[in-house]
């Protein structure tokens, strides 16, 4: 009642496009200045928002693009917009005024979605969804989706030692590194989606 090899495949097709070892700098950089247990808490609910919106999509991906009338190349250029704010945010230096984020769950957007959940992982999901046509492949598959959220929650709960270690000069250079690299998946994930609509125009 398990297939290993669909299990594999999308395990490591999310592993790919979910980044969890890139995603540690962007969420130390999203995350300093606030408590130990807040940043805990915020890398669980980060997994947990992002483990959601994949699961509704697994399940009524189709159903909901289709009802808003919104293409995949739109969601992904929608996403890189979203993504490229919030580099410029880490770039300018933004984030380091606490008031200006303590108040606001970065967990939620931009961690959860669409960092985590970004169209790339969620694309991926509903055509592994479509494909497992027997028990042992959804099994698979929705077990595969299980076990890249677990190692996402654990490489950013764990990241937390880090920070012990670089202090705050360090957490500003995390930062300005951080938002370069966002700012590269933000341009990519724009021109992927452009990419499609000339191609499917």
């Amino acid at each position: 009642m398990f297939d290993v090899a669909v299990f594999g495949s999308l395990f490591l097709t999310l592993f790919v496009i979910m980044d969890p070892p890139g995603i540690t700098p962007i969420f130390l950089a999203l995350t300093a200045g606030r408590p130990g247990k807040v940043q805990k808490r915020m890398a669980f609910q980060a997994v947990c928002v992002a483990g959601g919106v994949i699961t509704v999509f697994g399940l009524l991906g189709h159903q909901i693009l289709d009802y808003l009338h919104v293409s995949v190349p739109a969601l992904m250029i929608a996403g890189g917009l979203l993504l490229l704010l919030i580099a410029l945010d880490l770039l300018t230096g933004k984030t380091d005024e606490p008031q200006q984020t303590k108040d606001v769950n970065v967990a939620l957007v931009p961690l959860g979605m669409p960092l985590l959940a970004g169209p790339g992982a969620i694309v991926s999901v509903i055509l592994a969804v479509q494909k497992a046509h027997s028990v042992a492949t959804q099994v698979s598959v929705w077990a595969a989706i299980l076990a890249i959220h677990v190692v996402l929650w654990l490489v950013m709960r764990y990241s937390l030692l880090i920070i012990r270690v670089i202090k705050d000069g360090g957490v500003v250079l995390v930062t300005r590194l951080a938002g370069m690299m966002l700012s590269a998946i933000a341009v990519q994930q724009i021109i992927n989606g452009v990419t499609q609509v000339i191609k499917g125009a």
